[in-house]
């Protein structure tokens, strides 16, 4: 039963994945006309609608793929970034946390190295999340009294400094969820930072055991040629020892068969 759970469980993962991603990406686009566009009337109400039919697909997949895990809590545990981000996106400014949903795609990409793959996810990351945290930041700074943060633009300076750990000062947060916000964008940018530093000294790692490779390799060739051309040699004085024991079994022949002795 627990074997039959776990192939349905990685089947429905497999069909939903991509899907789910396009989903998300839809998602964040509705959410960004929101905070940029302000729809109003049977816009607004349109756009309100699409995120919560979209929210409840979310939920739907994670419910089903809770039914199929054969040991819930376990799956519970190890997926909970998964439970927040079907919960948390009912608090509009924290929707933006279905972004990293698209991103988990990216970084089961195959088809490319594990270095590869880690550099693209790291540099997608960056992206979406300055891009999607300006939003969120905008959405719940824009109105709040005393808030520094009123332009798509300023949000995106904010949230660039923030995620790079800079953090000039010229632009901060003041109410609660944009805190919020900033504390989730820095620790995402030193968890980047881990990333990068530790791809980089793979990199090292590995070319300096490529060129100790390569030279282990050289000198294993230099060494078989060598004994290559001691073989050869040992070979030729071996023919010539042989060549002259038999002269000088032919001399001593001769000597016996001399007449004047």
């Amino acid at each position: 039963m627990v074997e039959l759970l776990s192939v349905r469980l990685e089947k429905w993962e497999k069909a939903t994945e991509w899907p789910l991603t396009v989903l998300s990406v839809v998602f964040i686009a509705i959410y960004a006309w929101q905070i940029l566009a302000e729809p109003t009337g049977w816009m607004g109400a349109l756009a309100d609608w699409s995120m919560n039919a979209l929210w409840v697909i979310f939920a739907l997949d994670y419910l089903v793929s809770l039914a199929l895990a054969p040991r819930r809590w376990e799956w519970i545990k190890h997926h909970l970034f998964d439970l927040a981000v079907v919960l948390l996106p009912m608090i509009r400014p924290l929707r933006v946390l279905r972004v990293l949903s698209a991103l988990n795609v990216l970084h089961r990409t195959g088809g490319m190295a594990l270095r590869g793959r880690i550099v693209m996810y790291a540099a997608a990351s960056v992206l979406m999340l300055v891009l999607v945290g300006g939003l969120a930041v905008l959405d719940a700074e824009r109105y709040a009294p005393g808030s520094s943060i009123k332009s798509y633009g300023e949000a995106l300076w904010w949230a660039f400094v923030t995620i790079t750990t800079v953090g000039y000062g010229d632009y901060s947060p003041v109410t609660p969820t944009g805190r919020i916000i900033a504390f989730a964008l820095m620790l995402a940018g030193i968890a980047l930072i881990g990333v990068v530093t530790a791809t980089l000294a793979s990199w090292i790692v590995g070319e300096v055991s490529a060129d100790e490779q390569r030279a282990t390799e050289v000198t294993r060739e230099q060494v078989e040629a060598v004994s290559k051309r001691l073989e050869r040699i040992e070979r030729r004085l071996g023919v010539l020892a042989a060549g002259e024991a038999d002269r000088g079994q032919v001399v001593s022949s001769n000597d016996d068969e001399d007449p004047d002795d």
